[in-house]
């Protein structure tokens, strides 16, 4: 009874069962179906995926085919114009990040992008490391509310200096430690310093904790602490957040002295300084952390497994002292309770394992393969743009355009031509000082993909050279 008739029969009873049922009612199981009419599962399959396709029902894997919701015909349509005025004129812009995490289409080869490329990540071995962590005594149990307590050990261990676990609190990836810091340290409507450029996620974290980011120029040592001094001087900020590691998006790396400096700078303005070390594993050569040479709780720092692993590793931990720490574990706590322990049992048993290690100098020479062949192509085909700085570790290579260059317009025909790159406008908290792109050489598949990438680059660069009226919105 496969045959077309016997799947509108069954269709034409399924309909009216719908209507009997009424929306948001289960329809019977298939097996049901099956039983009653003395139907194959084609026929039952083929006679839901009709409905479906109707708009009468809605099928959820694993639980059956339920009841749509359906306006009736000449009934206006549901009018949400109400919440506008109800939620007010607050705005959160998920825009940057989204542009961040967007994925590539088949074709386009990938010049943005923050995490390991799957080649690279170590899927087989955090597989193995879960598979041996669901098994411990107590590994679907609640965990401590601030963490485990050997996690928050080895994250305190990583920060160095006399950093305890006591200081440690397990958060779910970089992104959330930042929000909790802007939440907890600074009162919504106050300013927060940032160094500029800076990372588009925390831009739009503390707007969405009502703060106000100001900007403190950076130059190839990282910021510069007579400038962050006078922004503390003249805006009152009680918060820096600085990315004294690999900044990004420059990859400028703070020197120990300048480090010191932006301490004292800190300290003497009674502030906060925001550590996020989200690229130490991203580099051989990571200095000693802010954390690790304050004494005084000024520093509030932010360690992150998710950039070095996967972005589906969501762990991260924040280290702060005194009532700052109080208050990061009361967000914590009324926000989300706690991090999954299944997923930091994981995150324990791979850190702990022999392929930890083998990972990160897999990485570090990849890194290095990378951003070599990405200067080197950028060069050659692209001299009139000029990189930063060649930094030691990191994604991504920090790009000037010529002054002339419309910078939407570059990063659209790039677009075009099958390339993305980041446009470096979503990396400043006010006005940009001139064009500037973000040129990330860890996403490509292969070294191949990569120098393919910056000719297409290369190529947008010549179109809006050769032709200045091709921005967006032009004629």
């Amino acid at each position: 009874m496969d045959n077309d008739s016997s799947i509108a029969k069954i269709a034409a009873i399924l309909r009216d069962e719908a209507v009997r049922l009424g929306p948001g009612a289960r329809l019977p199981s298939s097996r049901e179906i099956m039983r009653r009419h003395n139907v194959s599962p084609v026929t039952v399959s083929r006679a839901i995926g009709q409905l479906a396709a109707e708009g009468r029902v809605v099928t959820r894997p694993g639980s059956g085919a339920f009841v749509a919701h359906q306006v009736a015909r000449g009934e206006d349509p549901a009018d949400l114009s109400w919440q506008t005025v109800a939620l007010g004129d607050r705005v959160v812009d998920e825009g940057p990040v989204a542009e961040l995490l967007g994925v590539a289409a088949d074709g386009v080869v990938p010049l943005t992008g923050g995490y390991l490329r799957p080649g690279l990540r170590p899927d087989r071995q955090l597989a193995a490391a879960a598979a041996r962590a669901v098994r411990r005594p107590g590994a679907w149990a609640m965990p401590p509310l601030p963490g485990l307590l050997e996690l928050r050990r080895w994250f305190a261990a990583q920060a160095g200096g006399d950093v305890t676990a006591a200081d440690a609190l397990i958060v779910s990836g970089g992104q959330a430690a930042l929000t909790h810091a802007f939440r907890a340290l600074a009162a919504p409507g106050t300013p927060v310093l940032v160094e500029t450029p800076t990372y588009p996620g925390a831009l739009v974290a503390a707007r969405a904790a009502g703060l106000r980011p100001t900007a403190v120029p950076v130059d190839r040592d990282g910021v510069r602490p007579d400038l962050l001094a006078e922004a503390f001087a003249v805006t009152g900020a009680r918060v820096f957040l600085c990315q004294p590691t690999l900044h990004n998006p420059t990859g400028a790396t703070l020197p120990s002295g300048r480090r010191a400096q932006v301490l004292d700078v800190a300290r003497a303005a009674g502030a906060f300084v925001i550590e996020d070390d989200f690229a130490r594993y991203l580099t051989g050569q990571a200095p000693p952390s802010l954390a690790s040479m304050d004494r005084h709780g000024t520093v509030v720092h932010v360690g992150s497994l998710t950039k070095i692993l996967s972005p589906s590793m969501r762990v991260a931990a924040v280290i702060a002292r005194g009532p700052a720490a109080h208050r990061l574990r009361a967000s914590q706590l009324v926000e989300s309770f706690f991090v999954a322990r299944p997923l930091q049992e994981t995150a324990l048993e791979f850190v702990e394992s022999p392929a930890w290690r083998r990972h990160l100098a897999a990485v570090h020479a990849e890194i290095g393969i990378r951003r070599d062949a990405l200067a080197t192509a950028l060069a050659a085909r692209m001299p009139r743009a000029e990189p930063h700085l060649l930094p030691a570790g990191g994604m991504h290579l920090w790009v000037r355009l010529p002054a002339e260059v419309d910078e939407s317009a570059l990063v659209e025909a790039a677009r075009r031509n099958g390339a993305l790159v980041s446009p470096g406008r979503i990396y400043y908290p006010s006005e940009p000082p001139g064009p500037r792109i973000r040129v990330t050489h860890m996403a490509a598949a292969h070294l191949a993909e990569l120098h393919e990438g910056v000719r297409r680059l290369a190529q947008a660069l010549d179109e809006v050279s050769t032709n200045p009226w091709s921005g967006p919105g032009r004629a």
